[in-house]
């Protein structure tokens, strides 16, 4: 069985918390990315999403650049270890139907990302049912409305 460790993305790019939205925004455009883990140091605090910026913020008239990332992250963020089994994380990320997940060492710190992709271009079998289950689609959020 292979490991996360063998898949994932190493070199993470991350975000500081007390960054702005807009740096959060620019640096996800320069990476060509969606999402940033957001960390104090090399521990993870969160997680930021284009949608986290544009959903959270923008819709409700938040200002990018006088808005903490702190405000909008995803505080208590999915994680895995790099030793565990791709077989694990795929049950991981099928469970709670997310796309991207960091990666911790046994320090807990932050090692690197395993994606969807990097998944199906290393462990073929089972990446259809999984994508089966994280795209099947979920009640919209009404409560604010």
């Amino acid at each position: 069985m292979r490991r996360v460790s063998e898949v994932m993305t190493h070199g993470v790019e991350v975000i500081s918390p007390q960054a702005s939205l807009q740096e959060a925004a620019q640096l996800m455009d320069l990476l060509n990315v969606g999402a940033l883990p957001v960390c104090e140091g090399r521990k993870l605090v969160g997680m930021i999403t284009d949608r986290d910026i544009t959903v959270r913020a923008i819709a409700t008239g938040l200002i990018p650049n006088d808005t903490a990332v702190s405000e909008v992250m995803t505080e208590h963020t999915r994680w895995c270890y790099d030793d565990q089994t791709t077989d694990e994380v795929l049950q991981q990320m099928s469970d709670v139907q997310i796309r991207r997940m960091p990666v911790l060492n046994d320090q807990d710190e932050l090692v690197g990302i395993v994606s969807l992709g990097d998944l199906a271009t290393r462990e073929p079998e089972g990446i259809g049912q999984l994508l089966r289950d994280i795209s099947s689609p979920s009640e919209p959020d009404r409560s604010a409305l």
